[in-house]
């Protein structure tokens, strides 16, 4: 039995990355978030940060859909 080492360092890269950047994204929904209710508590209007949080989340369902896909087909 042989181990293809590259094939797995790339698959390892290639989680890691993603892993990192979904919850990045995810992040930055949350403290968009977090910045509509502070601007909105100040009276500010909060609707460019709760369409971004919506955006963050939408990119990581996504994501979580894609890889559900992957693995089943």
């Amino acid at each position: 039995m042989q181990i293809d080492w590259q094939a797995l360092g790339t698959v390892l890269g290639v989680t890691l990355a993603v892993t990192i950047g979904l919850v990045g994204v995810f992040t930055l929904g949350i403290v968009s978030l977090a910045k509509r209710e502070s601007g909105a508590a100040q009276g500010g209007s909060a609707v460019l940060a709760r369409t971004g949080a919506y955006a963050c989340f939408a990119l990581c369902a996504a994501a979580v859909a894609y890889g559900i896909f992957l693995i089943v087909a």
